[in-house]
């Protein structure tokens, strides 16, 4: 097993070592800019970019940063009506070619909204559609086919993650403001102390 580990740890770092840093900062920069004009940051995704979504926004609200998921396949079923002008919108799609994904970016360019896009795949419909992108390398997902959500979604994790420190740094989130937001648990009673 360790072999196996070791394999999927190589791939994944060469995936974030691929991702173009200047574009990560435009990306910081306009979530910056969209926080600031008093507006949100939504990320959609469908399938296993799912609970990674949920993840990136738990993140934010703990540091008191406005950010909401919309679920790819319901926001064409009402859930559009979360996105109010001025809102950042990131569409995590692993190929940049799956339906939904195609279809509610054209809706969101409708609405005014410029989605950002965060995928795998240089050469893609959305890659194409949307001038604003992080598109990283991906050697492998790490099983016998090369098919299962595994590296592509744990990168993303990793990307959206440092997303979320990254903003908490630039916009000086404090100790005191996240221990407002995080009262329980372990890390509450840590906090008890500060």
């Amino acid at each position: 097993m360790r072999t196996y580990f070791k394999d999927i740890l190589d791939t994944i770092r060469r995936s974030v070592e691929s991702m173009d840093e200047a574009a990560f900062e435009r990306l910081l920069d306009d979530c910056i800019e969209t926080m600031g004009n008093g507006c949100k940051i939504v990320v959609s995704g469908l399938g296993k970019n799912v609970p990674v979504c949920d993840k990136f926004v738990g993140t934010m609200n703990s540091l008191g940063l406005d950010a909401c998921f919309m679920n790819t396949n319901s926001a064409v079923h009402g859930d559009l009506g979360v996105v109010k002008p001025g809102d950042l919108v990131i569409v995590l799609t692993k190929s940049g070619e799956t339906v939904e994904s195609v279809y509610l970016t054209s809706l969101l360019k409708k609405r005014g909204v410029e989605p950002w896009l965060l995928s795998f795949q240089k050469d893609s419909t959305l890659a194409r559609e949307l001038p604003k992108h992080l598109i990283l390398d991906l050697d492998h997902e790490g099983d016998a086919w090369d098919i299962v959500p595994n590296n592509s979604t744990t990168v993303d994790l990793i990307v959206l993650q440092g997303l979320a420190i990254s903003l908490a740094e630039r916009m000086g989130v404090t100790l005191a403001a996240f221990k407002e937001n995080h009262p329980g648990g372990a890390i509450g009673s840590r906090l008890n102390d500060v």
